[in-house]
């Protein structure tokens, strides 16, 4: 549970997140298969028609997109270079 609320802490600041995607997807450090599995799952994701929780149950079907968009990026985080994490201050503490 506790893994949940810090992936939703996650998507709360996405808007910080920006910068890093696009130097994840612009680096010539990441691997372009790397690169091509995250579009892929992304884009997977967002165009698979069916969800874990149907999106008309309100809040509760929104939940479960925003745990899989906070888990693909924390992923991507967690492959990243340490150059680019580094650079937007991702590294641990």
């Amino acid at each position: 549970m506790k893994r949940f609320f810090k992936r939703i802490l996650f998507l709360a600041k996405f808007h910080k997140s920006i910068p890093f995607i696009k130097d994840f997807f612009v680096s010539h450090e990441v691997k372009g298969w790397l690169k091509l599995i995250f579009v892929a799952a992304l884009a997977g994701y967002v165009l698979m028609p069916y969800d874990v929780i149907p999106d008309f149950l309100a809040v509760i079907g929104l939940v479960d997109d925003l745990a899989v968009a906070a888990f693909i990026l924390q992923l991507m985080v967690k492959v990243a270079p340490t150059s680019i994490k580094a650079k937007h201050e991702l590294l641990p503490k």
